[in-house]
């Protein structure tokens, strides 16, 4: 369940009580008259089942709360009441498989945003992929996978276009367009400075049995791009955080990077053509998988308010 905290305008207090009780969902019900000084006005909290909260973020914001008060959220670790349990078991459909639309939407705008952290974990993560693929060292790659950060702007194109929020999209974009080049370029120049000291030669790339599937496209490719974009946008959807980690390990977008910077330092022209072929497909994999988990959990989501609504009214 979520704890949910309702600062309301004192002229809303009633309907954002009732919207509480009213909901099957809901307990723990509380009211503080008076008490929220910034922005001013009554205090409201709950109890909310995951399945719950969505629905009623909507309907909360049809009564303008988010506008002149505010609500937000917070993870119940543990709780011991009969109540909860029967409002639990009240809600619809299955926690684990509830969207919470706000929640993702902040979420991915957050982890999206072209900063130095962005960019500095990107770096360091393109920096190992290439380092692994020198030293045919497929530990070290992997470990560069499940450091880089890039299915985050992904995610947020995915949401933005299912959601039709252009920032996020353009957010999501400039953080790719910008983060990955200016990685490669790092990485082409270390793969230069490895070059002058004897660390990297072409015939260094002649033998890479354990990493090759950084430059060579195939089929599965594509497939294996949709299924960690699939994966990853339900493990975002479904508050199961912990499946990211398979996710980042099962896509090559940071060695595939990373190695064509230092495959086209080395001259090997179609080593570095593969490697950004293999970085486009699953980039475009990613995307396009999570867009369509996307369309359809936001399709029943709609279908399941409408139905609703029928049955309030």
């Amino acid at each position: 369940m979520l704890h949910m905290r309702v600062i309301s305008p004192v002229g809303q207090t009633d309907a954002v009580r009732d919207l509480l009780l009213g909901e099957p969902g809901a307990t723990h019900v509380t009211v503080l008259p008076g008490i929220a000084l910034q922005p001013p006005g009554d205090v409201v909290e709950a109890d909310v089942a995951r399945e719950s909260v969505d629905p009623l973020l909507g309907a909360l914001s049809e009564l303008g709360v988010d506008r002149a008060g505010g609500v937000t959220l917070e993870v119940i670790d543990t709780s011991l009441s009969d109540a909860a349990d029967a409002a639990e078991e009240a809600a619809p459909g299955d926690p684990t498989d509830a969207v919470i639309w706000d929640e993702l939407v902040a979420r991915t705008g957050e982890e999206s945003r072209l900063s130095v952290s962005f960019q500095a974990f990107l770096t360091i993560a393109c920096l190992l992929a290439a380092i692994g693929a020198i030293t045919n060292s497929p530990v070290t790659v992997v470990g560069a996978m499940v450091l880089g950060p890039e299915f985050g702007p992904l995610a947020a194109i995915a949401v933005g276009a299912v959601l039709r929020r252009g920032d996020l999209v353009r957010r999501g974009g400039l953080a790719l367009a910008v983060g990955f080049p200016l990685a490669m370029v790092i990485t082409a120049l270390a793969a230069v400075g490895f070059d002058a000291t004897g660390l990297l030669s072409t015939a260094t790339l002649d033998n890479l049995d354990q990493v090759d599937f950084i430059y060579k496209v195939g089929p599965f490719s594509f497939i294996v791009a949709l299924l960690a974009g699939a994966a990853g946008m339900l493990a975002l959807t479904s508050a199961k955080s912990a499946s990211l980690v398979g996710v980042f390990i099962s896509v090559t977008t940071v060695p595939a990077a990373a190695f064509a910077s230092t495959a086209l330092v080395e001259g090997r022209y179609a080593q570095a053509a593969g490697s950004a072929l293999q970085l486009l497909v699953n980039l475009v994999g990613i995307v396009v998988a999570a867009t369509a988990v996307l369309l359809v959990s936001h399709r029943t989501a709609v279908r399941q308010r409408g139905m609703r609504r029928l049955s309030a009214g």
